[in-house]
């Protein structure tokens, strides 16, 4: 089929010379464009919205665990992490008891259990922390990411813990 002068071949309009137009070829770069940057988009837009609506998006903050030998060690961690803006608060439970395996044996001990709320980019500097100032030889150190919350804590929280 001819369409002024060009030839139309599978549904690519073809110029004089047989090659694709530069329209179609803009055109796929475009929308390819526009499909690889889409995550993006949907990211700048989602904390675009939380920041003006103050709703939440989820994973912007985590809380994290981490054991330790009694109480003396975990408040004096506890202190560091909200000193430092580490943590926007650490929940100290006293008196857990933990069983594990430890270099081939079961292992079963009392410690004092950290819950530790932050944001969720401050996560890899707080587990730092604890490794440069924790007794043990392997600390416990994990994270969730915290999907649902009451606003206004999270707010608060996200102040606290500067980005």
């Amino acid at each position: 089929m001819t369409l002024y002068g060009n030839t139309e071949v599978g549904g690519a309009r073809k110029g004089r010379e047989g090659a694709p137009s530069r329209t179609a070829a803009r055109c796929r770069q475009t929308l390819l464009t526009a499909v690889l940057m889409l995550p993006v988009f949907r990211l700048v837009g989602l904390r675009t919205f939380s920041m003006a609506s103050e709703a939440y998006v989820s994973g912007n903050h985590s809380a994290a665990f981490v054991t330790c030998p009694n109480e003396q060690v975990a408040k004096a961690l506890a202190r560091g992490l909200v000193e430092k803006k580490l943590a926007a608060c650490v929940n100290i439970v006293p008196k857990i008891t933990s069983v594990y395996e430890w270099k081939g044996k079961i292992q079963e001990d009392s410690e004092t259990l950290m819950m530790i709320k932050t944001r969720t980019s401050k996560v890899s500097a707080l587990a730092e922390y604890i490794r440069s100032n924790h007794p043990y030889e392997v600390a416990e150190v994990i994270s969730l990411p915290i999907d649902q919350g009451n606003p206004p804590y999270l707010k608060w929280l996200g102040e606290v813990v500067p980005e």
